[in-house]
């Protein structure tokens, strides 16, 4: 399967990085991983494009890990169409008291427009 997996700096998206990986290795997808900007997370673009480098790297997976520029949301859209790839998996989402689901907008904005399944990490 070709898989995108779209990163910010958040620490959901450290927790979707290594279940992906974890996935990958043991099945084998064709994985690609993209960095958006998102200013208002704990660490960098940069910083996490070294630390998805670095994991990928120790789990023996060669894949290209890219950076994206623009609104988070439409960045990982675009990309997918481009990419034509099977599913996108991005991190996100917090439970509310009552049990329920919430999404943020970015995850929100992905959910409703991405143009291929889309694997939401909790």
């Amino acid at each position: 399967m070709k898989v995108l997996l779209g990163l910010a700096g958040s620490d959901e998206s450290i927790k979707t990085l290594r279940q992906t990986i974890e996935r990958t290795a043991a099945v084998g997808d064709d994985l690609t991983v993209v960095v958006v900007d998102k200013p208002e997370t704990k660490r960098s673009q940069e910083e996490m494009r070294e630390q998805a480098e670095s994991l990928l790297s120790e789990a023996g997976i060669e894949t290209d890990v890219e950076t994206l520029e623009g609104d988070p949301g439409s960045a990982l859209v675009n990309f997918t169409e481009q990419g034509e790839f099977d599913q996108l998996v991005i991190g996100g989402g917090t439970v509310s008291p009552m049990g329920k689901i919430r999404l943020g907008p970015i995850a929100e904005f992905v959910l409703l427009n991405a143009p291929t399944t889309v694997k939401l990490v909790r």
